[in-house]
């Protein structure tokens, strides 16, 4: 058996991943060349200008995860540049969100960053070869998908329709939003992403790209500067490893929160549900979700020893006394797995989207600084050069008979539940992966100190007696799943998510 399954957040970004792994690329090479794409071709749902994660783990190896995710900024600025450049909005996208936009809202991008080092490190083919696909269809253009003109709907005008650039991309010259199926075409991307595929990722962080993306953002009253931009560095970690059944699961480790939560979430789900997901079991996953989201509330958002808090909570949950504490949209992911059993998970955010685009790039930039459940220190409230608090968690998992699965999700807070539930059902519960995907979830809700279920038909939250609202059909609020298995007896399983309309691939290695 040979080749490369990829399941992405669109079908451009999947079939992307194949031509990378039929060019002789491996898992790694086809996940982030189906990452870059999908972050060019679903505008609003993410950006180039993002943070982001990539998990890999290879056969022999150590599961890792590159931290590329955004940073504080404002290095070299006095006290009083802080604070500024924001628009404070409402919009109605899953039932209402605060938010703030605008040049201040703008973090440090790492996605590029990290993109580059997993290629570097783990990849087979040059760098160019796999940021190709993205620059042809920036240069190209691609037709707008139904997920991003879903999210659009509620964000074009607010988020995307201040700055000239964003609007032009966007809408007609008549000034109405482009429906799905329109072509869009990003004047400067193509140009951009040339750039950075012949030159490096390094362009967007020292060179014209970063004087550009600079001067525009301090114009504009943000604080990223050229030095935050060329100060910026991923990381490379060991990943937070965890055992589940036959399997070990390796994940986003701190100071992300979003790996540690699905740890916890999912040592308290041991031996549950048994059978099916009956009133009684919907009711236990309801807890479980209770408690550990009650955890991160409470002890890690503001945590000053995220690792100490996070042991803590891990701890906790493998003793199962956890139980008794119970009282963006804007995110792509991409997962690949291939024959030699190396898995790669991706998964990126710009937030809810800046409306940012620097005159002369093309990119769209984050509003990370703007989010306000990650930043509930206070607005530009990080010390400057910390990683964000991120609930973002590429995964990947390895059984002993040396069976290898991929697995993530968009989705804000709704990331780790997604997973979660997908993990259990396709684990515990014995459905294929896209059965396990396809099935309906629910989540917890923190409101106001109190919590609410919300839901898809088919789980029965109504025989509860807690407070919920109830979705009128599956919805992509409740995250965007993909995943890729490889099993040596049974070959490939790949699945994406109906709610973000995803798109999956197999590619071959017809070259040594």
């Amino acid at each position: 058996m040979r080749g490369v399954a990829i399941a992405s957040s669109t079908k451009l970004g999947a079939d992307a991943g194949a031509t990378v792994a039929e060019e002789g690329g491996n898992a790694v090479d086809a996940a982030i060349a189906a990452a870059l794409v999908s972050s060019v071709a679903e505008p609003g749902i993410c950006a180039l200008g993002s943070g982001g994660f990539v998990t890999v783990w290879e056969p022999e190896g150590e599961p890792i995860t590159i931290d590329g995710y955004v940073e504080m900024p404002g290095r070299g600025l006095p006290p009083d540049a802080f604070g500024g450049g924001k628009q404070e909005i409402s919009i109605e996208y899953g039932g209402g969100v605060d938010l703030m936009v605008g040049h201040g809202t703008v973090a440090t991008p790492g996605s590029l960053a990290a993109c580059s080092v997993a290629c570097e490190q783990y990849g087979r083919l040059p760098w160019r070869e796999v940021v190709e696909p993205a620059y042809q269809h920036a240069k190209n253009g691609f037709a707008l998908t139904f997920a991003s003109y879903k999210y659009l709907v509620y964000a074009h005008d607010l988020i995307f329709g201040w700055n000239e650039q964003s609007f032009r991309a966007l809408h007609r010259e008549d000034g109405t939003l482009k429906q799905p199926g329109e072509l869009i075409r990003i004047d400067h991307l193509a140009d951009s992403l040339r750039m950075i595929a012949d030159h490096g990722a390094g362009q967007f962080y020292r060179g014209e790209m970063a004087r550009l993306i600079s001067e525009d953002c301090l114009a504009g009253g943000g604080i990223l500067t050229r030095q935050d931009l060329a100060a910026y560095e991923p990381i490379v970690r060991p990943a937070l490893v965890a055992e589940l059944d036959d399997w070990l699961v390796a994940t986003n480790p701190p100071p992300a929160v979003g790996g540690a939560v699905l740890i916890a979430m999912l040592q308290l789900m041991r031996g549950h549900p048994r059978a099916e997901w009956t009133a009684e079991e919907t009711a236990y996953l309801v807890r479980v979700q209770e408690a550990v989201l009650d955890y991160r509330h409470r002890h890690l958002d503001l945590s000053e020893d995220l690792e100490t808090d996070i042991g803590r909570m891990l701890d906790e949950a493998v003793e199962q006394e956890l139980l008794p504490l119970v009282t963006s949209p804007s995110t792509v992911h991409t997962s690949a797995v291939d024959a030699d059993g190396l898995a790669c998970s991706v998964t990126q955010s710009a937030g809810y989207g800046s409306g940012v685009m620097p005159p002369g790039t093309g990119i769209w930039m984050n509003n990370c600084l703007g989010e306000l459940e990650l930043n509930r220190r206070g607005y530009h409230g990080w010390p400057v050069g910390t990683r964000l608090v991120s609930n973002m968690a590429p995964t990947a998992a390895r059984r002993r008979d040396g069976a290898v699965l991929s697995i993530g999700s968009p989705g804000a807070d709704r990331i780790t539940t997604a997973i979660l539930q997908t993990l259990v059902n396709h684990l515990h519960l014995g459905m294929s992966l896209s059965h396990a995907i396809d099935h309906p979830r629910l989540h917890v809700e923190l409101v106001e100190g109190s919590t609410r279920v919300a839901y898809e038909p088919g789980m029965p939250v109504d025989e509860l007696d807690v407070e919920s609202r109830r979705f009128q059909e599956i919805s992509m609020y409740f995250g965007g799943v993909g995943a890729a298995l490889c099993e040596p007896a049974r070959g490939f399983q790949v699945a994406a998510d109906p709610r973000r309309g995803g798109g999956t691939a197999i590619g071959g290695w017809p070259h040594e």
